[in-house]
């Protein structure tokens, strides 16, 4: 058999099997094996390409594999559920350098084959490759920088809040130009000197950090998926520079599940992609309505009553309830409700957390089937119905001034309508709000209560009262 042909038949096999994981991982209760199917592809593409290019020196390899390994294993026993969002940041992270450092090595090549006239780089061999070699570069520093600037925020290490930089659109438009000068200066063959492309690098990084610095918390989900899908393109660009059409596959399947999840999460907002980029949201105080009522509050004692002559009960997770890792007594507490003849199912809302899907994989930990989850739209239409909803730290997602408050910075953003419940119960520290900075009026509708505290703690006390 050509060797040429069965390589690319390998290719073929992993990438299908990309293709099958990607699908599984849709799932909750196939994710798992969709992830091993997926790692299996890429095991088996890695080592057919070692063997493509006839490497015999394996040292850097092997170390190399050793070191992401060690990484790989530290992030999968170490970090915490709550931590999740920051490690997927600083993933795409690895992915955009990497993508970066690759497409830099197939530049060197390219240069050999410049003429050097009166001082000047010129006359590239090939075009078209310098333009691939370009846009791969700048691809992987915007997603590098602006990943480790995601990180930061979701980790806090940095303020997490929306901040506009003094002439922020002067900036950014200056370094746009200048990249697009300098990049077409080497591509099509005039620039003077490699510093030329160092600057290049620099500036894609600084792009990276000027588009992501001003984004705030409550963007955070659109910001993951949109450099998840950067570091997918990225890849598929290097793909195209090294002519492997495995990683562009695999590169083209990350970059539009990337973009298909990124518009899905704009949608969930009701914001547009260019909105949540350059509008700097929350960093400038918005007029809001003021908000009349009266916070009521209510102990453990009082809630267990509620919940135990309760038929139907809706549970709301939010980031909270990943800070207080509640996920696991959630569970336990929805399957005592279920012994006292009492349905019990999760409204989960696209945007709940700090990634997409973050409670989808909270509750998933805590065992909840995955039959028990319910789409925004779906609980929506049945809330009128539900005796009582419980909020467990979740806060501009079933903000009502979303719906009623045209002055409101979240104005016209989907919510979960547990103020159309019988009784909303929500679980809080305090009457702090949301990432959007907006005060939550729903703390002061007359059908709520407020039940402050650790929101692990309290809900274990809840349990404790069903079961004595």
């Amino acid at each position: 058999m050509n060797i040429s042909l069965l390589i690319n038949s390998i290719y073929i096999i992993s990438a299908l099997l990309f293709i099958v994981g990607l699908k599984m991982m849709t799932s909750p209760s196939t994710a798992r094996t969709g992830n091993m199917i997926s790692a299996s592809g890429m095991l088996i593409a890695i080592l057919i390409t070692l063997l493509d290019q006839g490497i015999i020196d394996y040292e850097w390899i092997l170390l190399g594999i050793f070191i992401g390994s060690i990484i790989g294993l530290f992030a999968s026993r170490m970090v915490q559920m709550t931590e999740i969002p920051e490690m997927i940041a600083i993933f795409n992270g690895f992915g955009g350098i990497a993508s970066l450092m690759v497409a830099w090595a197939a530049l060197y090549p390219e240069l050999t084959n410049f003429n050097i006239r009166n001082g000047y780089l010129v006359g590239s061999s090939n075009t078209m490759l310098m333009a691939i070699i370009v846009m791969s570069i700048l691809i992987g520093g915007i997603t590098f920088s602006g990943s480790l600037v995601a990180y930061g925020k979701l980790s806090e290490k940095i303020p997490g809040n929306a901040y506009l930089i003094p002439g922020q659109r002067f900036i950014s438009s200056c370094i746009v130009f200048t990249l697009l000068f300098v990049s077409c200066r080497f591509i099509f063959g005039y620039a003077t000197n490699s510093n030329e492309f160092i600057a290049v690098i620099i500036l894609a990084l600084m792009l990276g950090i000027i588009l992501v610095i001003p984004i705030g918390g409550a963007d955070m989900p659109v910001v993951i998926s949109l450099l998840n899908s950067c570091s997918g393109l990225a890849a598929c660009s290097v793909g195209f520079v090294l002519n492997n059409y495995l990683l562009i596959v695999a590169g083209s399947l990350v970059g539009a599940s990337g973009l298909i999840l990124t518009k899905i999460m704009c949608k969930a907002m009701n914001r547009s992609l260019k909105n949540v980029l350059f509008s700097g949201f929350g960093s400038i105080p918005q007029n809001t309505r003021k908000i009349e009522g009266k916070v009521k509050q209510v102990n453990i004692e009082e809630t267990y009553l509620m919940l135990e002559a309760a038929s139907s009960v809706v549970i709301v997770p939010g980031y909270g309830m990943a800070v207080a890792q509640a996920q696991h007594v959630v569970q336990e507490l929805a399957v005592l409700l279920e012994a006292n003849d009492c349905e019990v199912n999760f409204a989960i809302h696209p945007v709940a957390g700090r990634m997409p899907g973050h409670m989808n994989v909270l509750l998933s930990e805590g065992n909840v089937t995955y039959e028990k989850l319910v789409e925004m739209d779906d609980v929506n239409r049945q809330m009128s119905s539900i005796d009582i909803a419980i909020v467990i730290g979740a806060n501009d997602i079933v903000n009502p001034a979303a719906n009623n408050d045209k002055s409101s910075p979240i104005y016209g953003m989907p919510i979960i309508k547990v103020h159309e419940a019988g009784v909303v119960i929500v679980l809080k520290r305090s009457m702090a709000s949301g990432f959007s900075g907006v005060e939550n009026g729903l703390f002061f509708g007359e059908n709520t209560l407020m039940l402050f505290g650790d929101a692990k703690k309290s809900i274990m006390n809840l349990v404790a009262e069903f079961k004595s």
